[in-house]
């Protein structure tokens, strides 16, 4: 009975203390109003007085806030109006509306409006008139509207576990480590404890140019917290980052902000989705400066809400914003958002801009649990203007890293930043080394990484990836695979892969072997690559399957629809040298033997109706790629990029050679692609792809171009997903593929569907090509029989006159991770096992 005593006990023991620290809560919520209008105050500060715990009243004028211990005074502040100290019950939960009143001090005039509320509208309306000046003079308050500018730019960007609870914090893997935590002092964050986890420096010097427009940056020094390279890259850990918080700039149309693109208040086109007021002028400076707050017309799209300050003169320039973002809109997991810039006059009588400071806070409750925040500071001094600036300034690349930026000592900082920093920030350094020593934490990064990147870190070798180890197909059965690869900890300048598969069907083994030699003495996973590697793999393949970011063995793929029945075993034979350039091009040369022999419901039949068993290729190709300005994460397998909008272009040569190394045919294969995002500000962004083929030569079907097919139910952004595998060929082709996505825009207008916060998705994909007679079996012998099902239906076609089309409309967002689309077939109907219409999902972290 003792065991069972003492955990009643302690049931009612810790009952008792949960009741005591809820009866200690003080939560109060209510709205502010004007005393004199009866209007509802957007963005009024309120504080349980003498703490740091407050909030902002959203665009309705309404607030709550929470205090776990009991607290007896409010505290009201709003620019223009008299500070109010309101006394309250502690310990309990109440609503509190308030009214303040204006402060004739810091106000011109007062204007009592009274009957019913006037409904708001552009027409005549001061505060509209006033943006439009705004708009009409950005470019001269612009920094490119000078000759030529340079200046200091200094930015330190922090992150951290925010909203961490005193039982996180006194886990036993953090006992002796409580050094680690920090106090949480931000009014926009919930909670008590942050554990800092990431921290980055860097100095600069800027140099512009309007005529001809150039620009370049030198960065000096460069300042980070290093993770272990086995489970975080640490370089695309900082681009991703760089790319969430990039600089703000108030006179551009568009804002990008955590991946998204926000209206700016004062772009052309505000007044038509923004509401402007005016709430102040402060009169006690030189010249007078009117404030003026926003809010969005319609609160669930991507815009933002706050206060701008303009100057009361000609010249309407912007010297002071504030603003974030309403709790309603179409963003995911942001709990609080939170944007500052200050600017100071120079001595051209213009404005420029001295600080800016972006604060974010994630999470996946909107209040409760742990969050991740991270905050951007990025101070500007020492501009010079008009200066002449010698043309060697700008030559080379636009950014320049000097060799020794990495390197710098304390003793550096201390004397060149331009901004403070706390000791507690310092700290952060040596800490995240600290952590990364802990036994239990080199467990818990073991377990994320092989969740994630489906990879486990054994030292010199890993195995994985674990999502391939088990898989099943029509021709194989149930398809068995186990592999891995060596690190850089047993080499820097060699690499192994391997893997051995087994098909409980066909009862066939499949392997694949490489060797790859780094020429750089880097990581071959690292940019820029420079290696050479010799492989060969013998394993299935669907024809027509081409797949990104996933590999085809991936067991959700074995799930697929219609008739499957089609495969190929393969033998290649590769060798491969790859160079990548620090601006992003690269080429690869590759000489390659193939031979393939089809397996299951694919037949290889020649023009006197015999079959061919094997068939085998070899080919020399240069493969030539660009991508400006390119941001991606390095993962295990993949290079996972950071949607931006320069494009890449893709060029790709291939020519077979007959009678080398037993190849049996002469061709060339030219293809191109380019692809592109165009962001359509409140309209979101499309994703377009142009991509086109010619193939010379005369060469049988499974030569061709066969076309990206997919017969599985995950909808695929690049393949027709309504395609049969091997349905269509061609030798030569042109196509488009148009991915648009609208962040809500529309959803975000109906009522029932605005707090769902979904999202619409359009798409539309269109490939049109053929064969020429003389890879046309139909009219030229001694070519491969395209392929037929079992019952003689043909199975395989040349395109014809019309373009293969098809198109989704889809719902995104579901859960903050799912889109689902419906998807048209629009023509080709009459071919056999063709659907019409499916219903494809998708899982798209976004947000």
């Amino acid at each position: 009975m003792k065991p069972i005593y003492s955990f009643l006990l302690s049931v009612v023991l810790s009952f008792i203390l949960q009741v005591n620290v809820f009866a200690q809560r003080t939560t109060v919520s209510g709205t502010v109003r004007d005393a004199v209008t009866k209007e509802t105050l957007p963005n009024v500060s309120v504080f349980f007085k003498d703490t740091k715990i407050g909030t902002q009243t959203d665009v309705n004028g309404k607030y709550t806030l929470i205090s776990p211990d009991p607290q007896s005074v409010l505290s009201f502040n709003y620019v223009g109006y008299r500070t109010v100290f309101k006394n309250i019950v502690p310990a309990a939960t109440q609503e509190f509306d308030v009214a303040l009143v204006p402060d004739s001090r810091a106000l011109d005039e007062v204007v009592i409006v009274g009957g019913k509320k006037v409904k708001y509208r552009n027409k005549d309306n001061p505060a509209v008139e006033l943006i439009r000046q705004v708009i009409a003079h950005k470019e001269e308050n612009r920094i490119k509207s000078y000759n030529s500018v340079s200046f200091r730019q200094y930015e330190k960007m922090l992150f951290s576990l925010s909203n961490v609870s005193d039982k996180f914090k006194n886990k036993r893997m953090f006992r002796n480590y409580q050094f680690l935590f920090q106090e949480q002092d931000s009014t926009l964050i919930g909670g008590k404890n942050l554990l800092p986890i990431y921290i980055q420096e860097k100095l600069a010097d800027n140099y512009l140019s309007k005529n001809p427009e150039k620009s370049k940056t030198i960065v000096i020094g460069e300042k980070q917290v290093q993770f272990d390279s086995r489970y975080i890259d640490n370089k695309g850990l900082k681009t991703y980052f760089d790319r969430m918080y990039q600089d703000i700039d108030i006179y551009k149309n568009n804002i990008s902000v955590i991946s998204n693109e926000f209206l700016s208040p004062i772009a052309d086109g505000a007044p038509a989705f923004y509401k402007f007021f005016i709430t102040d002028t402060l009169k006690n400076q030189k010249p007078e400066v009117i404030e003026l707050s926003f809010t969005p017309r319609n609160t669930g799209d991507m815009l933002f809400e706050g206060k701008i300050y303009v100057t009361n003169d000609s010249h309407y320039a912007v010297t002071g914003a504030s603003f974030g973002v309403n709790k309603n809109i179409n963003l995911n997991f942001v709990r609080a958002l939170k944007i500052d810039l200050n600017f100071e006059p120079n001595d051209k009588g213009k404005y420029s801009l001295s600080k800016s400071n972006l604060l974010a806070d994630f999470g996946i409750g909107k209040t409760k649990g742990i969050g991740f925040t991270g905050e951007r500071s990025v101070t500007f001094k020492n501009y010079q203007f008009d200066t002449v600036l010698p043309d060697t300034i700008f030559q080379g690349k636009s950014t320049v890293v000097l060799a020794d930026a990495a390197k710098k000592d304390d003793k550096f900082w201390e004397k060149n930043r331009l901004d403070t920093i706390s000791k507690n920030q310092l700290k952060i350094y040596g800490n995240i080394d600290t952590l990364q020593n802990l036994p239990s934490f080199k467990r818990t990064m073991k377990i994320v990484t092989l969740l994630f990147a489906g990879y486990q870190n054994l030292g010199p070798y890993e195995i994985g990836p674990v999502n391939t180890f088990y898989s099943f197909n029509n021709v194989e059965g149930l398809r068995l695979r186990f592999g891995g690869r060596t690190t850089p900890e047993l080499s820097k300048r060699y690499y192994f892969e391997n893997y051995l598969a087994y098909g409980i069907k066909d009862e066939k083994w499949k392997f694949f072997l490489s060797a790859t030699y780094s020429l750089n003495n880097k990581s071959i996973y690292e940019f820029p690559q420079n290696y050479v590697r010799a492989s060969f793999q013998r394993d299935t393949k669907i024809p027509g399957q081409e797949l990104q970011f996933v590999q085809e063995d991936n067991f959700l793929l074995s799930f697929k629809r219609g008739v499957n029945d089609m495969l190929l075993y393969n033998d290649f034979y590769r060798l491969d040298y790859v160079k990548e350039f620090e601006n992003h091009f690269s080429y690869n040369l590759g000489l390659k033997k193939w031979s393939q022999t089809p397996a299951g419901g694919l037949n290889y039949l020649n023009s006197n109706n015999q079959l061919v068993n094997r068939l085998t290729t070899s080919e020399v190709s240069l493969q030539l790629r660009y991508a400006p300005n390119e941001k991606f994460y390095q993962g295990k397998i993949y290079r996972v990029p950071i949607p931006d909008r320069y494009p890449v272009f893709n060029l790709r040569y291939t020519a077979g050679l007959k009678g080398v190394l037993g190849g049996e045919y002469n061709y060339h294969n030219l293809l191109g692609s380019i692809d592109k995002r165009f962001y359509l500000s409140q309209l979101g962004y499309s994703d377009v792809t142009l991509e086109g083929s010619y193939i010379a030569g005369k060469v049988p079907f499974p030569l061709l171009d066969i076309h990206r097919a997919n017969q599985t139910y995950a909808y695929q952004l690049n393949s027709y997903n309504l395609m049969n595998f091997l349905e269509f060929v061609s030798d030569h082709y042109v196509s488009i593929n148009i991915d648009q996505n609208f962040n809500g825009f529309f959803f975000n207008k109906v009522p029932l569907l605005k707090k769902l916060k979904l999202r619409e998705v359009l798409s539309f994909k269109a490939l049109y090509g053929g064969l020429r007679n003389e890879n046309n079996p139909n009219f030229q012998t001694g070519l491969y029989r395209l392929p037929v099902y079992e019952n003689g239906a043909q199975r395989t076609y040349a395109l014809g006159n019309q373009p293969y089309m098809e198109g989704s409309i889809g719902v995104g967002n579901i859960f903050k991770l799912l889109r689902v689309d419906l998807v048209k077939r629009f023509n080709y109907l009459n071919n056999p096992e063709v659907s019409e219409w499916g219903i494809r999902a998708r899982v798209k972290f976004d947000f």
